[in-house]
């Protein structure tokens, strides 16, 4: 049995531990006795060789000490020789050092005066060449090759560089920008033909010689002149087929007149919108093939020269397009097409006065404006390769047309706005006769409630116009507009709501009658029969859908605009820094790995970041819209929201103000009732002294407030139009049930402290009535209020006990100024 040592080796090592391990590899035969025996005597034997081997590498390793130390004092003796040489050459370097550097500073100024020499030798030769080239310059022009001339002008511009401002030369400097333009006027011709005939090679050769002399921008300007004249004449095109059918219906005018009135078909008139997309679509396709020559013939300026040929394009045609986009504006309309004006015009009170701009004109506006955004996208695709500096400037020239409308995009919504709310049917409410105050209190409300979601629609529409012409480049004119159209919308409905008090009946306040002006009036709604009574009732409690259609709607309609700006805050990222607006501060929202902007984002450069980098302080002020458009607090219409506020509290003022008439009507002389001061009358008989039923005034109260449920009911159900809203207009019917309640009890209260005198039978009576408001009241679910329970206690009690009654309360469950007030109305003198 071998016997492993490792275990041995371990910190932890545990002998019981390591003697069971070892007991449990014997063999099953074996005894634990014998085994214990031979593992003693194999552990004995392994100690005694490691213990001999241990005494042999020691004597070795004593053998080897001698010889170790000698060798460490050889090393030592070596280590400090080497120190002692290197110490002796850092002080030969030291010395050479400061000999070194006198001797590099005077070759350093050799090199300097070398440099000059040098420079003065070149300077000389530049001079001796200018003066020769200067004399066979002439030579060279008269042999007609133009590429050995624009070197020799490039020789001759190069060494009056190197020569400086020198006076002798100053003739030589204008002789070089005479042959310059000479050379250029010599180019001019041959470059037109090349153009003109797509001679790739030729066209090659003109460019180097242009660029060599530095005459680039005159390429641009002759590429552009060459290639514009087809395309202007694209774009005159419309005028003549303009004039021709305008010609050709003339003809058929005066041959119908000729021919006794027979009917002969006209032709139809070209109109712009019409020929519009066909314009670009041809000059898309010029440009296209241009793209591709220029590819083969410019392939270093190719990507600049033909958006430079668009650019001018737009330029020379832009005063006469914005001119076609305002009559085609104008031809939409009858009476603007008879004028011969557009848009443009109206705005600018350029029309007589009664003329509007109409939603047709914007439509036809932003029809043509589509046309020109489908193209400027292709444009996009075309100058993908194109930098973004010359892509933004190309896509301002083909928007740049439709600039002075967008300027004026706020002052035409406003307008357009203005004369829809206008049209919306919103007439006040006519007083009519007795019993017909309820027929035209429901129209009215059917028209105001109607006119809602038509406003909503149209300011939706709005905004849907202000996206599709400008971007949302002009939401900030846009959120001016719609604020102060909700303005003029509320105003009238305002206007038609305290019309609506006068049909009513209940604007007697409103007009400032006195009490006897106030009685008279009562008096003639006492001729309003029940019937037209609650369906005055039912038409007020209409109204109150008004309020909730136009918070409802206004607030949902407020929630979508302030997503629309939360859309455009990511849609168009522009940022502005400083006081001004760069291109290149322009962020699109895709971009690649090294932040530069990719063909997808290029796809995001839409019409407003394109028209923005050119209105820095719009742009300024539009953005912090958007920033604070972020903020959950933010009113989109601020003003229009308080309005809407200040409605629905007109509203509520008018229904409670109706459901309260009666009732006020009811109570407006219980105070003075002459029963309170009645004398009991002498009988033989005993009889009651009071009546054992309530008076008709507060019956009258009491069958209105247990009808009014009923009144309410079908309101609740117009509100709850799904069961999650049955809490809903539960709560808003009881609601509205307990403010007149309360109100009606608050009135009655009122004319019971106006009593001065009441005698027991009168008090009898009293309690009565009190008593079946309190049952009323108690029917409703309504608290009875302490002052009322007061009331009907004190009353009901006979006179001679109302002293001790008020004694053993002491105010625990009577209301101590009422109880006080009833005795002085029955003139029981507490003092006593």
């Amino acid at each position: 049995m071998m016997v492993d040592l490792g275990p041995f080796s371990d910190e932890k090592f545990d002998p019981k531990k390591w003697i069971n391990s070892a007991c449990k590899t014997r063999h099953p035969q074996d005894s634990l006795d014998k085994h214990m025996v031979d593992l003693e005597m194999k552990l004995q034997m392994v100690s005694e060789e490691i213990a001999a081997s241990l005494e042999e590498q020691s004597a070795a390793a004593l053998l080897r000490v001698p010889r170790t130390t000698r060798d460490v004092l050889r090393l030592r003796d070596d280590a400090v020789s080497l120190r002692n040489s290197v110490a002796g050459i850092l002080d030969k370097l030291k010395k050479a050092e400061g000999s070194s550097a006198e001797s590099i500073a005077a070759l350093a100024k050799v090199d300097t005066v070398k440099q000059r020499m040098e420079a003065a030798y070149e300077t000389l030769q530049d001079a001796a060449g200018l003066t020769q080239l200067s004399a066979t310059v002439e030579d060279v022009f008269a042999s007609g090759d133009l590429p050995r001339a624009a070197e020799t002008l490039a020789n001759m511009r190069h060494c009056l560089s190197a020569v400086g401002e020198v006076a002798e030369f100053a003739n030589i400097r204008k002789q070089l920008e005479v042959l310059e333009d000479r050379l250029d006027t010599m180019v001019q011709p041959r470059l037109t033909d090349a153009l003109s005939n797509r001679k790739v090679d030729v066209a090659q050769d003109l460019r180097g010689i242009l660029i060599r002399i530095g005459r680039f921008k005159s390429l641009e300007l002759h590429y552009t002149k060459v290639h514009l004249k087809p395309i202007k004449q694209l774009w005159d095109d419309f005028d003549s087929k303009h004039r021709a059918s305008k010609l050709a219906n003339e003809k058929i005018e005066i041959e119908r007149l000729s021919n006794g009135n027979e009917l002969q078909s006209s032709s139809p008139t070209v109109s712009f919108s019409s020929w519009l997309p066909s314009f670009y679509d041809e000059l898309l396709l010029y440009l296209e093939q241009e793209w591709k020559w220029c590819m083969l013939a410019f392939p270093d300026d190719y990507k600049t020269l033909v958006p430079k040929l668009l650019m001018e394009t737009m330029a020379a045609v832009g005063s006469t397009f914005i001119s076609r986009i305002n009559l085609a504006t104008g031809e939409v309309v009858p009476e603007t097409k008879a004028l011969g004006k557009g848009i443009l015009d109206i705005s600018s009170g350029d029309l007589p006065k009664g003329s509007k701009i109409q939603t047709k004109h914007l439509e036809a506006l932003i029809e043509l404006h589509n046309m020109t955004g489908i193209f400027g996208r292709n444009i996009q695709h075309l100058f993908s390769e194109s930098d973004l500096r010359v892509l933004m400037d190309t896509l301002k020239a083909v928007y740049f047309p439709y600039e002075s409308f967008k300027q004026r995009y706020g002052q035409m919504e406003r307008a357009i706005l203005s004369s829809e709310i206008a049209g919306v049917d919103l007439r006040g409410a006519v007083t009519r006769g007795v019993g017909a105050q309820g027929i035209e209190l429901s129209e009215t409300v059917r028209r105001m409630e109607e006119s809602i979601p038509q406003v909503i629609v149209l300011l939706e529409a709005a905004v849907e116009r202000c996206i599709s012409f400008t971007g949302g480049s002009e939401a900030d004119e846009l959120i001016l507009a719609l604020d102060d159209i909700m303005l003029q919308y509320i105003s009238t409905l305002q206007d038609t709501l305290k019309s609506l008090r006068t049909v009513c009946g209940v604007d007697h306040k409103d007009l400032g009658l006195d009490k006897k002006e106030g009685a008279q009036y009562s008096r003639k709604l006492d001729l309003i029969s029940n019937e037209e009574e609650w369906s005055i009732v039912q038409g007020a409690l209409q109204i109150l859908t008004v309020a909730d259609c136009l918070t409802s709607r206004s607030s949902v309609f407020e929630a979508s605009l302030r997503a629309t700006l939360a859309r455009l805050s990511t849609s168009v990222s522009v940022s502005v820094f400083g006081s001004s607006l760069d291109q290149n501060q322009l962020h699109v929202t895709s971009e690649d790995g090294n932040g530069e902007p990719s063909l997808g984002g290029r796809a995001a450069l839409d019409v407003a970041a394109v028209r923005l980098l050119d209105v820095p302080e719009k742009a300024r002020k539009l953005f912090n819209l958007l920033d604070q458009s972020k903020d959950p607090r933010f009113h989109a219409l601020p003003l229009a929201s308080q309005r809407v506020a200040a409605f629905a509290e007109m509203v509520n003022e008018l229904v409670y103000d109706v459901l309260i008439s009666k009732v006020r009507q009811r109570l407006s002389d219980v105070s003075r009732l002459p029963i309170w001061s009645a004398v009991e009358e002498q009988s033989a008989f005993p009889l009651p002294t009071f009546s054992a039923y309530p008076q008709s005034y507060v019956t009258s109260v009491g069958e209105y407030l247990l009808t009014l449920p009923q009144q309410l009911e079908p309101l609740a159900e117009g509100i709850s139009n799904s069961d999650s809203n049955n809490d809903e207009a539960q709560f808003f019917a009881t609601e509205w049930m307990f403010k007149v309640a309360e109100g009606a009890t608050a009135l009655y209260m009122e004319q019971l402290r106006g009593v001065q005198y009441i005698t027991d039978r009168g008090a009898q009576q009293l309690s009565v009535d009190i008593e079946y408001l309190s049952n009323v009241l108690s029917a409703l679910s309504m608290p009875i209020p302490p002052v009322l329970a007061t009331f009907q206690t004190c009353l009901g009690t006979p006179r001679d006990e109302l002293k001790d009654l008020l004694k053993s309360d002491n105010g625990n469950q009577l209301d101590l100024p009422t109880a006080n007030l009833v005795c002085k109305i029955r003139r029981v003198n507490l003092d006593q």
